[in-house]
């Protein structure tokens, strides 16, 4: 009985993966991909080591990181349009998330000299 039972499963497996692939087999067309860029509502600002972040609306959140991933600024539940940071880390490239009070977030990627 033991036998017959082995069959059947891997005749139902064998089946099952080749209509899996004959169901891959046929591909669509992608879908053209449209992205809308609406102007930032923000700048960035440096001098030196000194950011300053100026925004047309109110912000919510600001993180920053440096390229290598330590998280150098967390504000959160921000009530300003303005916010300015020193950067302690001697790294050159940072990224930015900035979160207005609408809900839109917003990346940046920068760099000091």
């Amino acid at each position: 009985m033991k036998p017959f039972i082995r069959k059947a499963v891997l005749a139902v497996a064998l089946f099952n993966v080749t209509y899996f692939i004959q169901a891959q087999s046929k591909l669509s067309p992608k879908p053209e991909v449209t992205t809308v860029t609406s102007p930032k509502p923000f700048k960035v600002l440096t001098n030196g080591k000194q950011i300053t972040i100026q925004s047309k609306q109110n912000l919510r959140s600001l993180m920053v990181w440096t390229a290598s991933g330590h998280r150098i600024v967390e504000e959160k539940d921000l009530t300003t349009n303005s916010y300015s940071f020193t950067i302690p880390a001697k790294e050159k490239v940072f990224f930015i998330v900035i979160e207005t009070a609408e809900g839109k977030r917003f990346t940046e990627k920068m760099g000091v000299k």
